[in-house]
């Protein structure tokens, strides 16, 4: 492994300044938005440029990479990030603020491109997961740190903004540095999303919804911080306390899953998110108590990605997973770009404390649709399974790009194998 991660080592180092940045950025344009006065609603819509760009991005970024390469799509989006940013500081109006978010969004989708698909390509058949783990490690740490950079100006000012900009621009040095020849790249085929359904229904809405949860906590987080908490360090502890929740929990959650069946793990956490939700509303907001519920909730919200990919792979055939995963990534990216939209003009009309009675909304849905599927389809045997590997938060495309290929064409071939058998003996029954 160690091996794997030194010919690795520039685009981790990064990817690890692009997601300190983007930690940075998302807490303080909520916080900015707040002090100059911006609507709730105004401000969520916003907010939700950033994952509308990643939904643009997912699908934009692996041409652009298949045309041109890796390393010089990397630094014109690193250029794109840096100057959006820029804007932000100089010119103070939520609809271009909106427009600068979608480049930032399409400028991080090809930063997961790029990463991800340069480690899967250095990481070998053994190493892969271990690989993604220190990936995902890193980039959620940073994303975490990112948010107490928040602390070192005040937010009404543009230091901030050129500090993003700087930190984008370090990010982009090793990249330009590094003396490997970067990978090669391909795109799979696609599976269309009502084919995916039809296969797994159960996938496609829980992934939606998961992308609608994810975009709601991170999208709006900061907004419901600065209107409740009012202190800077009280808002960067916590928008850090989702991402210390995710990285505490995420793995054993999918060792569980792997263990007990993906099902009764999903309606598990939509449970807890929605005891989370109850708590962090009625909690002293600011206490020890509140703190530890935000841990808790990320915790739990976070990994319900990974999961419901793992169902889907459960459900399907080994050829078409790789295809499936384009449409998961469209499925979450669409709930990512709806969520703050829908949930921040219910916190303009009841109040900011809808930002929590939102995600509980969201995964209720997600427990009563999750117990519907238990009633309507038998289970899967345990044995039958695949192996849950974690996606990192932040990068709805990691399965995408990321999905151990060589797994992929073994169980492809062997797919392949036993479709012939079976002609075979067919064959001979005839004769």
């Amino acid at each position: 492994m160690w091996k794997n991660l030194a010919a690795c080592w520039a685009i981790l180092l990064g990817i690890g300044f692009m997601m300190l940045a983007n930690g940075l950025q998302g807490t303080l344009l909520g916080v900015r938005a707040n002090i100059e006065g911006f609507a709730t609603f105004t401000t969520g819509i916003m907010m939700s440029g950033y994952f509308i760009g990643l939904f643009i991005g997912s699908m934009l970024a692996p041409i652009l990479v298949s045309r041109v390469g890796h390393i010089r799509v990397f630094s014109a989006l690193a250029s794109l990030a840096s100057i959006s940013i820029l804007f932000h500081g100089v010119y103070i109006d939520p609809w271009l603020w909106m427009a600068m978010r979608v480049v930032t969004g399409i400028s991080f989708a090809g930063f997961y491109v790029v990463t991800e698909s340069w480690l899967n390509d250095r990481a070998s058949n053994e190493t892969r997961g271990k690989v993604l783990s220190v990936y995902m490690v890193i980039i959620t740490g940073s994303m975490g740190a990112g948010q107490f950079l928040l602390n070192l100006a005040k937010p009404d000012d543009i230091d901030l903004f050129i500090l993003i900009s700087v930190i984008i621009s370090f990010g982009l040095i090793p990249i330009l540095l590094t003396v490997k020849p970067a990978p090669s790249f391909e795109t799979s085929s696609k599976m269309s999303v009502i084919d995916l359904y039809r296969a797994s229904p159960l996938a496609v809405i829980g992934n939606c919804l998961t992308g609608m949860a994810h975009g709601i906590i991170f999208g709006l987080g900061a907004i419901y911080a600065s209107q409740v908490l009012v202190d800077i360090k009280a808002i960067s502890w916590f928008m850090a306390c989702f991402l210390i929740g995710s990285l505490v929990l995420q793995w054993p959650i999918g060792y569980i899953s792997d263990r007990i069946g993906r099902r009764g793990v999903m309606a598990a956490l939509s449970i807890v998110a929605i005891a989370c939700c109850l708590l962090a509303v009625f909690a002293a907001k600011g206490s020890l108590f509140f703190y530890l519920v935000i841990v808790a909730l990320g915790g739990v919200a976070m990994p319900m990605y990974s999961i419901c990919v793992a169902y889907a792979n459960d459900r399907l055939e080994p050829h078409q997973i790789v295809g499936a995963s384009g449409s998961l990534v469209m499925v979450s990216g669409f709930g990512a770009m709806t969520g703050p939209i829908v949930i921040a003009f219910f916190m303009e009309l009841f109040g900011v404390e809808f930002y929590f009675w939102g995600i509980a909304v969201v995964f209720m849905i997600i427990l009563l649709f999750t117990l519907v599927r238990i009633g309507a389809r038998a289970g899967i045997d345990l044995a039958d399974q695949s192996s849950l590997v974690a996606g990192p938060f932040g990068t709805p495309i990691a399965e995408y790009l990321s999905a151990e290929p060589v797994e992929y064409a073994e169980a492809m071939a062997s797919d392949a194998l036993e479709r012939l058998d079976e002609q075979e003996d067919e064959t001979e029954r005839q004769l």
